[in-house]
């Protein structure tokens, strides 16, 4: 996973995520403490091994998903307005963010939608969406570089 840019780009591309996450638990209109726990775990297992900076507090920076599906819950977000807000993410750093990053996004995304009682009408619509945002955009087909030697960026 390589997501180009400095800590604030990065910190401000997991808080997207978050928001993105929120949209699949609340695609149902409901938040379950099984769809927080998984995401607690998804989190631990599947994002903070690939990140290695912190904030100056020393918090793994993969930790602002968690902060970013917090806020859309506070905020009382809709899914919609979660899902847009990190489309719009998305489309304004599109050439930053590699195709390995987004099939993690969707990964996760999955996972999530399957923790509660499987996959639900509303869930499976809302995962479609999000795989047509970030598998299919023309960048993907063209892409203006080769980035099969980018390094990570610390």
């Amino acid at each position: 996973m390589s997501i180009h840019g400095n800590s604030n780009f990065r910190r401000d591309f997991y808080a997207a995520l978050g928001q993105l996450l929120y949209a699949v638990a609340d695609a149902d209109g409901i938040v379950s403490s099984t769809e927080r726990d998984e995401l607690l775990e998804l989190i631990r297992s599947r994002l903070m091994h690939r990140e290695t900076l912190t904030d100056p507090y020393g918090t793994n920076d993969a930790w602002y998903s968690l902060f970013g599906f917090d806020t859309a819950e506070e905020e009382i977000m809709t899914a919609e307005e979660a899902f847009l807000s990190f489309a719009d993410f998305l489309e304004s750093h599109r050439d930053r963010i590699d195709m390995e990053t987004r099939e993690t996004c969707l990964l996760l995304a999955d996972r999530l939608a399957t923790s509660y009682r499987h996959t639900n009408r509303k869930e499976r619509q809302m995962l479609q969406r999000i795989r047509e945002i970030l598998l299919t955009r023309d960048d993907l087909a063209h892409p203006a570089s080769d980035q099969t030697s980018t390094p990570e960026l610390t």
